[in-house]
């Protein structure tokens, strides 16, 4: 898609949630969650645990939001933002362990999941990689093949979601910069958090309406997105959604859950 062309004006917004452990708690999910279509749910590994699963779920429940899980690499210290050295056969059952616990805890609340989005540096490299990108793919198809996976636009997982016959969400991000590559910027590095609230609700639009967005050199990178996501740990996280959803529907356009926009 080139600059310009206007994209379908419809679009899911979702959240990254249930980031807390024990006491600690990350995000404002009772603010994040209503103005939310999906919410993805830590499974207990880069965060969250069975306490913080079920109210975060019951968060979603009452507010009519889709539940998917998020699941990460086994690192609570660091958050699941260090890439670990787990080959494709972990890393898969890694996945099949974290979304049947988050799934143990919605069936026991009449909730279902309807996807599944991986966290962090395990989302980041699997859009790189091969053998990672197919392992998840064949982890989520394992569990259940009615599930959506979401991957990074334009990503290599995208591509390995859909050979392996899953509905795939492309994601792109309100609230990140971007490189030439359509890659994600290092956070630590300029730009690459858009803590302005007016700005990331900017960026949504362009983004379901002209398919792409203005990298911070002037250049032009064109972007599919199904899904639309707000980190819930973003400086001023809550003022970027209401941002955000004020600016789609202010335009016109349609909010829906993922499921209803996967291909």
């Amino acid at each position: 898609m080139t600059e310009g062309t206007p994209a379908a004006a419809q679009v899911d917004l979702n959240c990254d949630a249930g980031e807390g452990f024990g006491p600690w708690r990350m995000g404002d999910d009772e603010m994040l969650i209503p103005l939310m279509t999906s919410v993805s749910i830590a499974c207990g590994a880069h965060a969250g645990d069975p306490l913080v699963m079920r109210r975060t779920i019951e968060l979603a429940a009452e507010a009519g939001v889709a539940v998917g899980a998020h699941p990460g690499y086994p690192d609570l210290q660091g958050f699941g933002r260090r890439a670990l050295p787990l080959g494709p056969q972990e890393v898969e059952l890694w996945l099949l362990a974290q979304i049947g616990a988050l799934a143990g805890v919605a069936r026991a609340l009449g909730v279902r999941l309807r996807h599944v989005k991986p966290h962090g540096a395990l989302y980041n490299t699997a859009a790189d990689d091969p053998s990672l990108a197919e392992a998840i793919a064949r982890a989520v198809r394992t569990y259940d093949p009615t599930l959506v996976l979401v991957a990074r636009a334009g990503s290599l997982q995208v591509a390995a979601g859909r050979a392996a016959g899953l509905r795939v969400a492309e994601e792109a991000f309100a609230d990140r910069g971007y490189d030439t590559h359509g890659r994600l910027l290092a956070r630590g590095t300029p730009g690459a958090l858009l803590a302005d609230a007016a700005q990331a609700g900017e960026r949504a639009l362009a983004l379901v309406r002209e398919g792409g967005v203005r990298l911070a050199d002037g250049a032009w990178l064109p972007l599919h997105a199904d899904t639309l996501c707000v980190h819930s740990d973003t400086p001023g996280a809550v003022e970027i959604a209401q941002a955000v959803r004020s600016r789609l529907v202010a335009a016109g356009v349609q909010l829906r859950p993922l499921g209803e926009l996967a291909r």
